[in-house]
């Protein structure tokens, strides 16, 4: 492991971090969100709608509902993974304290 991570946050990196992680947090489920839905087009089954089903759509079979949903949260898991290094790095460029630990 790096200096970087062994090293335990202080107590400012971590509250001065969090303003960042929430904005970080909520532009990245943006972007999952509008991904998803790109992917969704070109990877739905034929007989799908184009707007992915939830859970509650009375209209898609269960197979394709639970196609999405796994799709969704694996784009949302890689894209909270990449928006919260990013974020972290980012801070630590800017603070010189890695803002986790």
């Amino acid at each position: 492991m790096s200096q970087q991570t062994d090293a335990a946050a202080s107590t400012s990196a971590k509250i001065l971090y969090r303003p960042v992680g929430i904005v970080s947090s909520i532009l990245g489920g943006l972007v999952a969100n509008l991904v998803f839905k790109k992917v969704w087009q070109r990877a739905a089954p034929p007989q799908a709608p184009d707007d992915p089903p939830n859970a509650l759509d009375s209209g898609a079979d269960l197979k394709t509902i639970l196609f999405a949903a796994g799709m969704q949260g694996a784009i949302f898991a890689v894209v909270k993974v990449l928006v919260d290094r990013g974020g972290a790095r980012a801070f630590q460029r800017w603070s010189g304290e890695w803002p986790g630990n």
